[in-house]
């Protein structure tokens, strides 16, 4: 059974019911000698899944289970394209997995669903955004955070470069015809547009081309923020041709092949942060308002009993809050107690997965941004 690499969230994968579902976690590193020790930690990580599978099934299911990961721990290419953390999720039939750019805690958890809440922390937190990086031979993509970025693998089906996107050949000059001027009437050719005016003419093809090709298969379907980086004199040329509504009017005056990574995040956190202090604060008033005519609540027991019957307009959760316990899904009932013998999860993760799956949306924020001391904040559909 292949691992198979996904950028997408939601997956549908994430949203199916299986008796045994195992998520895994971890930091990772992108450089050697630290990279070296995350299939060690993987290793570990997979014994704790072990022990968890024994409690409930047989030895041949089990290894049955345990085997197809137990494989990547030697495959070298997989640990060597690691980004800053792991997330990992499998069944019997399927394994799919997350190179983050932004660490994960250490955790290995089986239940009958998956365990997303740090993955909805990473896709789902208001500070994500896109960075176009384009120039008149090749474009790249990047998504970053706060924390962290990286180029977006653009798969091999579609064109990069303008050679592959419009052919190598600039287009040609209009040629047309006329006898004006001509010895014996003959016609004379009249050439419109030199050189110059050929190859402006195949930037702009070009750039009409990644424009259509990032909108469609990125920012619409992910639906973040894009910035433009890319020198000034392409700046307003890309932009007035553009037709996506997720190009934001300021970008990075730079060619972005002469900046690092680090230094792409740096500038582009400088544009990003305004925004999403604003959006962050926004949230938090629309909550206070929800809560003040009733139509919203910090207590999780309240949430639970909403998030049963699809109340949940929009979940806000603390990054990094855990609450200990396990969430019936049809009752919004909580079990804290008698655990020992069960699947042990997190209850704001219990409600993040039942938001997820009804519609409603989840976010992610700092301790600090939060409007509720008690890890989960809601505002109601009715």
């Amino acid at each position: 059974m292949n691992v198979e690499i996904v950028n997408e969230f939601p997956h549908e994968f994430l949203k199916e019911q299986a008796e045994t579902c195992i998520s895994i976690y971890q930091p990772t590193h992108r450089y050697r000698p630290e990279n070296q020790q995350d299939p060690i930690r993987f290793k570990n990580l997979l014994q704790q899944v072990q022990e968890e599978l024994s409690k409930k099934h047989a030895a041949n299911e089990v290894k049955s289970l345990l085997s197809p990961l137990e494989k990547l721990e030697g495959e070298r290419p997989f640990w060597a394209h690691a980004g800053d953390g792991l997330a990992l999720f499998a069944t019997k039939d399927r394994i799919i997995a997350y190179r983050l750019q932004r660490p994960v805690p250490e955790l290995a958890i089986v239940s009958d669903s998956f365990h997303i809440k740090p993955l909805i922390r990473v896709f789902q937190s208001a500070d994500r955004y896109h960075l176009l990086g384009v120039n008149r031979q090749e474009f790249k993509l990047f998504e970053g955070n706060r924390y962290g970025i990286k180029e977006v693998e653009i798969p091999e089906e579609l064109a990069k470069t303008k050679d592959e996107a419009i052919g190598d050949q600039v287009t040609e000059s209009y040629l047309g015809t006329g006898n004006s001027g001509g010895a014996a009437g003959a016609a004379m050719i009249h050439g419109h547009g030199g050189k110059k005016d050929e190859i402006d003419i195949d930037i702009e093809r070009y750039f009409r081309y990644v424009d259509r090709t990032v909108a469609e298969h990125y920012s619409k379907p992910m639906e973040l923020p894009l910035y433009l980086v890319t020198l000034s004199e392409y700046q307003t040329q890309f932009k007035e041709l553009s037709h996506n509504p997720h190009l934001q009017a300021e970008g990075i005056k730079s060619d972005f092949e002469a900046l690092s990574l680090e230094q792409l995040r740096k500038m582009a956190w400088e544009l990003v942060e305004p925004t999403y202090l604003q959006k962050t604060k926004d949230l938090v008033e629309n909550f206070e308002n929800a809560k003040a005519n009733d139509q919203g609540s910090g207590n999780i027991q309240e949430i639970a009993k909403a998030a049963s019957e699809d109340r949940i307009r929009r979940l806000i959760l603390e990054d990094d809050y855990l609450y200990p316990g396990k969430m019936n899904l049809g009752t919004g009932e909580i079990q804290t107690n008698n655990l020992e013998e069960s699947a042990v999860d997190d209850v704001l993760d219990d409600l993040a997965e039942i938001v997820f799956k009804t519609g409603g949306e989840v976010v992610v924020l700092p301790k600090e941004r939060m409007p509720v001391e008690t890890g989960a904040a809601a505002i109601f559909r009715w």
